[in-house]
């Protein structure tokens, strides 16, 4: 997953860097599925613009996913709470699909401790 995030700002001291966004990111769950957006591998991009805008591109399990609106709010609302962020910019993409071998071993193992089969 490293190598699909992106950031135009690494380490300044006014705004987060990836590893903050993303750890940010890991309240926001699915409420049909036990785990976070990040572990389930949803996140395909993180960039963060000197002004404090982060945009965020992720995908969801399914197209027709009924909590896309509440995922974009969680989500929104998750990286805004970050030091420097004046604005958050969730866009929801569908190529490449989202598949369980995006999943994290994490995110995997917590599947499998509510019994999904991983």
């Amino acid at each position: 997953m490293e190598e699909q995030m992106s950031s135009a700002v690494q380490g300044s001291a006014d705004l987060p860097n990836q590893e903050q966004v993303l750890e940010a990111l890991k309240i926001v769950k699915d409420p049909e599925i036990p785990v976070n957006v990040v572990d389930l591998g949803l996140i395909y991009g993180v960039d963060i613009q000197p002004s404090g805008l982060v945009d965020i591109t992720m995908t969801l399990t399914s197209v027709g996913c009924p909590v896309q609106d509440l995922i974009r709010a969680d989500a929104e609302m998750a990286v805004s709470r970050l030091d420097g962020v004046s604005e958050v910019n969730v866009e929801f993409v569908w190529t490449p699909p989202w598949g369980p071998d995006k999943m994290t071993e994490d995110g995997k193992r917590q599947m499998r401790m509510f019994g999904f089969n991983v």
